[in-house]
């Protein structure tokens, strides 16, 4: 079924190495989409229009047709306007553009992401940035840029660009970040990427807070000294979801886990958990790991204002304006001690 649907990709796709996907809704978003492409075209930059819109006629013409988008999704324009249900059209157009830009990326052909929207854009432009491995330049122009980010990013190396302006029309603002947007897409796929001279260097991921600074910067030293390459990771959540991610992809030799707190505010309650599967990749990788309990003796939250009224009895440590910290229980240090014990013991390899 995905062999028929590949004619229904347009002929530049095909026969032009090293593009750019320029993603938007071309039915809202299409005058500021050729004028970004324009931009990019007139700096050198290979660079393919796709419509991820759906329920309108797109005001200027692409190079990926919202069809091919949609087939890709395993889904027809007919179908997904027959719903007439916005989330569900979104949805199918970051399904669709996801896996046409792995389908590049596969065959080498994908130079980098550039997104321009506003909830939707966002939303069917990072999903597709997040699938692609950390090192492909991904731009996401976005009036959502401003705010948390953190669900649109993941642990993706994304840049989020504000808008300023909403996405609608080109004026005197929106013109400046839009060619803004062109200029750094240009800069990123044109420049070199990546030390080649370190690239024969075994790789040791490391977790790092605050509180373990000390720790982790002279086992770093030893570790260099020792001829690997270190990656240092904050524990704030998103480091670890990072780190987890460059040990899927086979990027990582050894862990040197020594900051596990966002166990901590998974178990408990706290901000800056990195989800269920923390610790996991490792274990099924089978690399070597060494874990300790750095920082787990603490919760994070923000502002002392947002701390949970169930938790405001408990001892808090103001750390600044925006974080507070919340010493854990005997109990809740049993618990995550079984954690680390229980994800440590399933590892097939040293640990």
């Amino acid at each position: 079924m995905w062999d028929s649907r590949l004619a229904l990709f347009s002929s530049p796709l095909h026969t032009r190495a090293m593009v750019v996907l320029l993603l938007a809704t071309l039915d809202t978003k299409g005058g500021e989409a050729a004028f970004v492409r324009d931009r990019l075209r007139e700096l050198g930059v290979e660079v393919r229009l796709v419509d991820c819109g759906t329920l309108q006629p797109p005001s200027v013409a692409p190079d990926v047709p919202r069809e091919t988008v949609l087939a890709a999704a395993g889904t027809t324009l007919a179908e997904v306007r027959a719903r007439g249900d916005r989330a569900h059209a979104v949805q199918a157009a970051a399904r669709g553009a996801r896996k046409l830009a792995l389908e590049l990326h596969a065959r080498g052909e994908l130079e980098g992401v550039l997104g321009l929207g506003g909830s939707a854009g966002t939303t069917i432009g990072t999903e597709t940035m997040r699938a692609l491995p950390i090192g492909v330049p991904k731009l996401m122009v976005s009036t959502l840029a401003s705010g948390h980010v953190r669900s649109y990013v993941g642990d993706k190396d994304i840049l989020m660009l504000n808008s300023v302006v909403d996405v609608l029309g080109i004026n005197r603002v929106s013109r400046r970040v839009l060619s803004q947007a062109a200029h750094a897409m240009a800069g990123l796929v044109r420049f070199a990427r990546g030390d080649a001279s370190a690239q024969d260097k075994p790789i040791v991921a490391a977790t790092m807070f605050g509180v373990t600074t000390p720790c982790v910067q002279r086992a770093k030293e030893v570790l260099e000294e020792a001829g690997c390459e270190v990656l240092v990771f904050h524990a704030t959540g998103t480091g670890g979801q990072a780190m987890e991610s460059l040990v899927r992809d086979g990027l990582v030799q050894g862990v040197l886990d020594l900051t596990t707190t966002e166990l901590a505010d998974e178990l408990v309650g706290g901000v800056l958990s990195a989800g269920p599967a923390r610790m996991a990749a490792a274990a099924h990788a089978g690399i070597p790991t060494v874990a300790s309990v750095g920082a787990t003796d603490m919760v994070n939250f923000l502002a002392l204002d947002t701390v949970p009224q169930r938790f405001r009895e408990r001892r808090l440590h103001r750390h600044n304006d925006h974080v507070t910290l919340m010493r854990t229980t005997p109990d809740e240090n049993r618990r995550i001690g079984a954690e680390i014990g229980r994800k440590l013991a399933a590892r097939r390899g040293p640990a």
